[in-house]
């Protein structure tokens, strides 16, 4: 292209710039001055061109796609994305949850899994990850299982100790832990897993009944792991491998897609249930509730500008529409303040109007100002009640889907204990039952690998103990990987066994 055909450089409000290159000087050696304008903007807004980088889930990517309904849930849901022939646009972003910016892709890490869908009531967000379960099941403990899996603030290093510390001090962990031990820490590609809304969810249909949900997204393209070995090796090779893999089959029209699916229980089945269907350490097993098909999510855009669309982007479970509610999920409620508390401090006051996160459904809100405000009411009334039209709150489309709450007095509780409560028994089914052979040797060399490296002799103890009472033989499989011998540790392992224990029990 010729200088003649390119666009003229300009500021970022419009005006023609002075030079490309050169700064504004007294002379050709002398200093450069306070008022050129355009080289100080240029400083300062490169200066800030990062906003700071997520707590969680830092490093991601995403696209653009489409959700199509191709079963019948309208027995169960008045949503309308969720309507029978419904077509809703949608994005995506997927993440590690440790990870800095920066890391590696294919690190043994869960994954977020975060749609945002642009229905015609408002922003659908479901921000979930692709495991079904979660590492603790109170929003007090999130913080402290994040610190947990980040960096020592002496050293600012990682530390495996100080994950297997907290994980085996916190044994309602062990049904996510194994996952994450599993070849299923490490995804091959981010098309090649599953994801899944993770927390029980309310669902209420056009007559007013309500039921408990669970959302499964199952990958179309079949789940693929990497082993530890190949992961590990990838590494070197390219650390944005998910990233790339994604953007590039987008590119060539080779659009990933996921199956919807949800789990449905019966709004009072949840009372007499035989564990507590709210615990988000424990899956609903599909004999009692099986999957329905809901639709199906593709996605068929790369982003055009990824600090816009991607880094940007910003999800909140607390962004619901009509038909479509919470539940006395612990960590769910946390989650419902946290997120839109996080964008207000990394994005600012008015991220919800960043093309990438605004509805495309009319706003009317009385919220106003704040930094980075763009949108307006103009000269509609910022209070209410009002008398000069503004707009005005109609319970039947915002109607929340509510739960009895029995008697009892505020305080800090556990779950109450069911018949089956027990920390380790999905993990042992899926250790016994689902996992195969090659599965199980893998688990055990990804445990003893990664509770070698630089974790106490006191917490390695732990480790086993914790896998102890999963599977008596796993727990003897990790004792002879990291070198213990059982035989000679009578008593520290037994005091090891019944702490782990008298923390389940005490969960």
């Amino acid at each position: 292209m010729s200088p003649a055909d390119r666009p003229r450089t300009t500021n970022d409000s419009g005006v023609p710039a002075p030079s490309d290159e050169f700064s504004l000087t007294v002379g050709p050696e002398g200093p450069t001055v306070l008022h050129d304008h355009y080289t100080v903007q240029k400083m300062q807004h490169f200066n800030r061109e990062r906003v700071p980088e997520r707590v969680v889930h830092a490093k991601g990517t995403g696209a653009h796609g489409v959700f199509e309904v191709t079963g019948d849930v309208s027995r169960y849901t008045k949503a309308g994305l969720f309507q029978p022939g419904a077509k809703t646009d949608m994005f995506a972003r997927f993440s590690l949850v440790a990870g800095e910016l920066g890391y590696p892709d294919t690190v043994r890490d869960p994954r977020g899994f975060a749609l945002k869908f642009y229905t015609e009531e408002g922003n659908y967000d479901l921000v979930g990850n692709n495991t079904p379960v979660f590492f603790v099941r109170d929003a007090s403990k999130f913080q402290d299982f994040i610190h947990s899996q980040k960096r020592l603030p002496d050293t600012g290093m990682r530390s495996h100790d100080m994950q297997w510390d907290f994980w085996t001090l916190s044994p309602e962990s062990v049904h996510q832990v194994m996952i994450l031990m599993s070849d299923r820490g490490t995804p091959r590609t981010l098309r090649n897993m599953n994801g899944y809304g993770s927390h029980t969810f309310s669902w209420m249909n056009s007559g007013g009944e309500k039921f408990w949900i669970k959302y499964h997204f199952k990958t179309d393209q079949g789940v693929e792991n990497f082993t530890d070995e190949a992961a590990m090796a990838m590494i070197p090779e390219d650390v944005d491998f998910h990233r790339r893999d994604l953007r590039e089959s987008i590119e060539k029209g080779d659009f990933p897609s996921w199956t919807l699916h949800v789990q449905v229980m019966p709004f009072a089945e949840a009372e007499g249930y035989r564990f507590n269907p709210f615990d988000l350490t424990k899956v609903w097993p599909q004999g009692d509730y099986p999957l329905i098909e809901v639709g199906r999510m593709t996605l068929n855009r790369n982003p055009a500008n990824f600090f816009a669309e991607v880094e940007q982007s910003s999800f909140s479970p607390a962004n619901l529409v009509p038909g479509i509610g919470l539940s006395p999920d612990k960590m769910l409620m946390g989650r419902i303040f946290s997120y839109h508390d996080t964008h207000l401090h990394r994005i600012g006051t008015n991220y919800e109007q960043l093309p990438i996160n605004r509805p495309r459904a009319e706003v009317n809100s009385y919220n106003k100002d704040g930094q980075m405000t763009y949108e307006h009411s103009g000269d509609q009334p910022v209070y209410a009640p009002n008398s000069h039209g503004g707009p005005v709150a109609d319970p039947s489309d915002g109607l929340e889907i509510g739960w009895s709450v029995g008697g009892g007095e505020i305080g800090r509780y556990a779950y109450e204990k069911r018949a089956e409560d027990d920390d380790f028994g999905q993990a042992r089914t899926l250790y016994e039952e689902v996992m195969s052979e090659t599965d199980r040797e893998h688990l055990v060399a990804n445990i003893v690998g990664h509770a070698s490296d630089d974790v106490a002799p006191e917490t390695q103890l732990r480790v086993v103990a914790y896998w102890g009472a999963v599977n008596e033989e796993l727990g003897a499989k990790v004792a002879e990987g990291l070198g213990i011998d059982l035989s000679a540790m009578n008593g520290q392992m037994e005091a090891a066994r019944e702490r782990v224990m008298a923390l389940a029990d005490h969960a």
